[in-house]
């Protein structure tokens, strides 16, 4: 007859436990104050993430060009080209006439996201912020990026997770400091973490056996429940759950109206500042000239001229060599780029950047075309990209010199 459960050495039965206690893993919630343990770990990230969004909304506000509908790097431009890409095009169109508003609305949320982050105030709000900036702009802007990894706001959406689920960790923010204040009025011990040996732990409660602990009568073993960790009784839990978010409330609002009163004014200076400068110069790619309607489409309404051979664009004068002018392509209804590159010699891109759909432009001093919203750079002989992040070149359009002068563009 073999030896019964109740007969079987310690040494078995203790191997045994160790055995099926190694053999049993519990994923349903994080250890207990995992916050503090990874406060630390996210430090890098939340500043990175802070100056970041700070810096993009105090850029935008300090730059008249954002705001100047008649700048390939306003708010208007950016909706019109997202308009082409985005897979949400038929709500954007209906935003146009209230672009400046959303630019502003788009700045300032920016930086109340950057503060937070980097102050650890309302962290894991200021998360949620940041989560939704980074979507808007990737179901607007950066959707059709390819590689994928090429847009950067997808990356900035899922950098934003840690700090939801960590908020601060309780290192160098606010909220922490906000807590550590009510823990005080409240007569609260400081909420240090203290490791203790798991020895002294079992003098303490008890041993863990079969799922169930010595020290709570044979109920199953729960780290949360655990008389020794997380049940001690102070003055902050008789008071009742509510008296301390209260208290946090009112000093976290405070808290929250003292720096947007600070981020309004610093916002309101930059803003000032960037006007008073001239504000950042235009960029490389936005000089550029648009051709006048032919004689014989100028009235409003009416497309250019089509002839057998394509239809005319303008007046092949109106682009000087060593200059570009835009236009609008026929075949395709967008945004279109020619240039005299020597004399009689001419060439025509499709003006949609590959990469996220913004308008290029010809830079006459660097002698190339540019992406005024990334940065890509495109070889103007050949339309090929000659720096990222678009991943191919620009799609060339055909034209030619009529005989009375005019330029013609595959239809």
């Amino acid at each position: 007859m073999g030896m019964s459960q109740r007969t079987r050495p310690v040494g078995a039965a203790k191997g045994t436990r160790a055995r099926g206690h190694r053999r049993k893993m519990r994923f349903h919630a994080p250890p207990p104050r995992a916050s503090a343990l990874s406060g630390w770990a996210l430090l890098p990230l939340r500043a990175f993430l802070g100056l970041t969004f700070c810096f993009a909304g105090l850029q935008k506000l300090a730059n008249p060009n954002f705001f100047n509908a008649n700048s390939t790097q306003s708010i208007q431009a950016q909706l019109i080209a997202s308009i082409r890409v985005s897979p949400v095009h038929f709500l954007l169109g209906h935003l146009l006439r209230f672009a400046v508003p959303i630019g502003i609305l788009i700045a300032l949320a920016e930086l109340a996201v950057g503060m937070g982050a980097l102050l650890g105030l309302w962290a894991r709000a200021a998360a949620v912020g940041g989560m939704a900036l980074s979507l808007t702009l990737f179901f607007t802007v950066s959707f059709h990026s390819s590689p994928y990894y090429t847009g950067a706001d997808i990356v900035f959406f899922f950098a934003w997770i840690p700090v939801l689920l960590a908020g601060a960790g309780g290192v160098l923010s606010l909220d922490a400091l906000i807590a550590s204040r009510v823990a005080e009025e409240a007569k609260e011990g400081p909420p240090a973490l203290v490791p203790i040996r798991f020895d002294l732990v079992q003098k303490m409660c008890g041993h863990y056996a079969h799922d169930t602990c010595t020290a709570q009568s044979g109920r199953p073993c729960d780290v949360y429940r655990c008389p020794f960790l997380s049940d001690a009784r102070g003055p902050l839990r008789e008071r009742g759950p509510d008296a301390m978010d209260r208290r946090t409330l009112v000093l976290g609002g405070t808290a929250v109206a003292a720096s947007a009163l600070a981020g309004a004014v610093g916002a309101g200076a930059v803003a000032g500042l960037g006007r008073a400068i001239g504000g950042a110069p235009t960029p490389k790619g936005s000089a550029t000239a648009a051709l006048a309607p032919t004689t014989s489409s100028v009235a409003s309404g009416q497309t250019p001229t089509t002839t057998s051979a394509g239809t005319r664009i303008g007046l092949a004068s109106q682009v000087p060599v060593g200059a570009a002018a835009s236009f609008q392509d026929p075949a395709t209804g967008n945004p279109g780029l020619v240039l005299q590159l020597t004399k009689d010699q001419f060439v025509a891109y499709d003006a949609v950047c590959p990469h996220a759909g913004c308008t290029v432009g010809y830079s006459e001093a660097a002698k190339l075309i540019v992406c005024p919203c990334h940065g890509s750079e495109f070889d103007p002989a050949t339309g090929n990209v000659l720096s990222p992040p678009a991943p191919q070149g620009l799609t060339p359009i055909k034209v030619t010199v009529s005989t009375d002068g005019h330029l013609v563009a595959d239809a």
